[in-house]
């Protein structure tokens, strides 16, 4: 039986409607493929709390949770994602690729250029058909 993965990714906006992609390194699962920055959900952590913790220490910035935006089951090879993707609000510094090979913030018609795990496309298309 396949493992169920709860993660949470974070859809930050800055101030030019531009939305916050992560590439996935070539040493990451998934390589070379974009996210939302996130990750998994640990035992007795809330969302607020879990992508709160994951966003400091993945891109050394603060962010503020908002609400649930997209909840997504997605079945690879060999585990099961949840990803529920949620708005957040960036607090304070500035978001930095450590983990990931590069950040980049694309506007809403503009997401769907890029190639998505498989688990953060139905996110990515809800977004891209919001007006802003």
């Amino acid at each position: 039986m396949k493992k169920l993965i709860k993660v949470v990714g974070a859809i930050i906006e800055n101030e030019n409607k531009e939305i916050l992609c992560a590439l996935r390194s070539p040493r990451m699962s998934l390589p070379n493929m974009w996210e939302f920055p996130g990750g998994k959900v640990e035992k007795d952590e809330n969302l607020k709390e879990a992508i709160e913790r994951e966003i400091q220490e993945e891109l050394g910035c603060t962010v503020e949770y908002d609400h649930v935006f997209n909840d997504n089951t997605h079945e690879y090879d060999s585990f099961i994602v949840n990803l529920i993707t949620v708005n957040c609000k960036l607090i304070s510094g500035t978001p930095t690729a450590t983990e990931h090979s590069k950040l980049i913030w694309l506007k809403r018609k503009d997401l769907l250029s890029l190639k998505w795990a498989p688990a953060d496309i139905p996110a990515a298309e809800q977004l891209s058909l919001e007006k802003v």
